[in-house]
């Protein structure tokens, strides 16, 4: 192991830093009723690039009242949107899409400016985006009720699917595009209505997104966007959950904040749609193929610099295939983990997203070396890069009482723990209440089958890094949420059942 930590300790970061260019859809103001407006105090609040704390553009400082008139604003449009056929609801989706798909770079551009992942991910962030509204666009001619077979014979059962009303979507900063369309095209497919509020760190690319669905002929008041600094989020997400025309709230974010909204929503019964923090086990078995196992390793921890809630946080590595796993682990960790200004060509790490988030890496890592264990690679600011520029890290040597072993890391740092069984990685997976993604390594295909149904999470992937796609539900079990969101699922979740009873056909 000694010579995998001399090997970690002579990298040396390959750095390519660049500034920030004009960016096409940029918006400053928020967007209500189909109109761009400005806060009613005339506050604003500056959007940051995280890569080096440059002022992008000030956006509205809303308020609680801002907050009540986006949601009066929907409530409106709800009364005729809901009446569109699915067929036109479709029709305005594709044409958003098609809009959003010319306008891939421009939308990239302004998602790695505010969140700053490098360029390329901020791209495959824009295609995964769209693909819901593609989807959503299908989706919306295809839900379906029931007739049932009725038990008398003068009577007819029936059940229909209507949308639920207004619904309150607050988004996350680590993908500020994807996770708008992912829930904003289902919800309009199903017949709803919304106001949107993104994340403070993150505002721009939700508005890009309403320009754009404004230019395909969304009907105002469909899609509201509020913006908002974190002194005004809580008196604003308090509106957002608690108001009476709410009738839904769609929330992807930490697992605490989760629980927060739940309560809140759970004073008007309201229904909820909650995508919460994960925990991911990374579990190689002694049948994996290793290389295979290594390169999607990468594309589970180190996307978006690790800052994903299905990013793999624990690696459970067999005793058999231990030392060649962190050995390959290493050496693309050396290779591949470029850091840099997220605009730069090569660069594949930027920074973390803001001080707070840079603070809970930087002390998790250091509780755990505190306490025994090894970082092989990484383990501190890149200092020289930025303030937020954390370097990808490995560690050993990993034990029960550090808080990496137990907790979601959110950031680049890969804890590896030696296991020696299959029972002894499914006990450690097991052992939280987080219950999202989970990763899986084998050519056993009993031991993939058995395994998987052993591994309580909502989503297993079994050979294979990158699981999420729009064709699928997403969703966790336990604290990591409730509902789903893609597939056919996903329009469900903002849809009521409706059983209708037509008596006396006898007649």
């Amino acid at each position: 192991m000694m010579d995998l930590l001399r090997a970690g300790l002579t990298h040396k970061y390959k750095v390519l830093v660049t500034g920030i260019r004009k960016m096409h859809l940029l918006k400053c103001q928020a967007y209500v009723d189909g109109r761009w407006v400005s806060a009613s105090n005339q506050s604003v609040f500056a959007v940051t690039n995280p890569a080096n704390d440059a002022e992008i553009t000030k956006v509205p400082d809303m308020e609680a009242k801002d907050a009540k008139d986006a949601l009066e604003a929907a409530s409106k449009a709800f009364e005729t949107w809901r009446n569109t056929t699915a067929k036109e609801r479709a029709s305005i989706l594709r044409k958003w899409f098609q809009l959003c798909q010319e306008n891939s770079v421009n939308l990239a551009e302004i998602v790695t400016a505010e969140s700053g992942k490098p360029l390329a991910e901020a791209k495959g962030e824009i295609a995964y985006g769209n693909s819901f509204l593609e989807w959503f666009a299908d989706t919306a001619r295809h839900l379906n009720g029931e007739i049932i077979p009725s038990p008398w014979p003068n009577k007819q059962v029936l059940v229909t699917r209507e949308p639920v009303g207004v619904v309150s979507v607050i988004t996350p900063w680590n993908f500020p595009f994807a996770m708008i369309t992912r829930k904003v095209a289902a919800l309009m497919a199903a017949g709803c209505t919304c106001v949107i509020k993104p994340s403070e760190d993150t505002p721009l690319a939700a508005l890009a997104a309403a320009e754009l669905a404004d230019q395909a002929g969304v009907p105002k008041g469909v899609i509201n966007v509020v913006t908002t600094s974190r002194k005004n989020a809580s008196a604003v997400g308090k509106v957002l959950c608690e108001d009476d025309i709410v009738s839904c709230i769609s929330f992807t974010g930490s697992t605490h904040v989760g629980k927060i909204l739940y309560g809140m929503a759970a004073k008007g019964v309201k229904r909820v749609s909650l995508e919460l923090g994960g925990n991911a086990p990374f579990i190689v078995m002694p049948s994996a193929d290793l290389n295979n196992a290594l390169d999607h390793a990468m594309n589970a921890k180190f996307r978006n610099n690790g800052q994903a809630c299905i990013a793999a946080n624990r690696f459970l590595i067999h005793e058999e295939v231990y030392n060649d796993f962190v050995r390959g682990f290493l050496e693309r960790i050396n290779k591949k983990c470029i850091m840099g200004d997220g605009t730069k060509e090569g660069v594949t790490c930027g920074p973390l997203v803001n001080d707070m988030q840079a603070k809970k890496v930087s002390s998790m890592v250091d509780d755990a070396i505190s306490k025994g264990a090894k970082a092989l690679i990484g383990g501190k600011f890149a200092s020289d890069i930025g303030n937020k520029f954390y370097e990808s890290t490995l560690l050993v040597d990993v034990s029960p009482d550090m808080q990496v072993y137990n907790e979601e890391i959110f950031g680049p740092v890969v804890s590896c723990i030696k296991i020696t069984s299959e029972e002894e990685a499914l006990k450690i997976s097991n052992s939280t209440r987080s219950g999202l993604a989970s990763y899986l390594f084998t050519k056993d295909l009993s031991q993939a089958f058995r395994m998987s149904q052993k591994l309580k999470f909502g989503m297993v992937a079994i050979n294979d890094g990158i699981l999420s796609t729009s064709e699928a539900p997403f969703g966790g079990v336990k604290e990591s949420g409730i509902g789903r969101e893609g597939g056919k699922h996903g329009a469900e979740e903002y849809t009521d059942l409706k059983y209708t009873l037509i008596s006396e056909l006898d007649k």
